[in-house]
């Protein structure tokens, strides 16, 4: 791994009766997943559950740097938007919360 990598995080809060769908989506090797895996500079994702509720969750989006994953988004925007709108009904709440940096050793 390299010394610094670029992150986004993203939280959710879904919709108890769509967590099937939710998760296929979002998994690590869900719908997100294999669309963003089209662009090379996409490292993998990890799905977070809140241990205290239930049906919170954050996705960590890793990327070898910011301007890839803006590459991809201009390059993927329409297949973007059209999964980004297919996934909404799961979910009740979506808060961006931050692209990061994570520091080496």
């Amino acid at each position: 791994m390299p010394s610094e990598q670029f992150t986004c995080l993203w939280e959710y809060t879904i919709d108890p009766a769509r967590k099937a769908e939710f998760l296929s989506a979002y998994k690590p090797d869900g719908h997100w997943a294999q669309l963003m895996a089209r662009h090379p500079g996409y490292l993998g994702t990890k799905l977070l559950l809140d241990v205290e509720a239930e049906n919170r969750y954050v996705t960590v989006d890793y990327w070898t740097s910011k301007s890839d994953r803006d590459a991809f988004r201009e390059e993927f925007s329409s297949e973007f938007d059209r999964l980004d709108q297919d996934c909404e009904q799961f979910t009740i709440s979506e808060t961006f919360l931050g692209d990061f940096l994570i520091l080496g050793d």
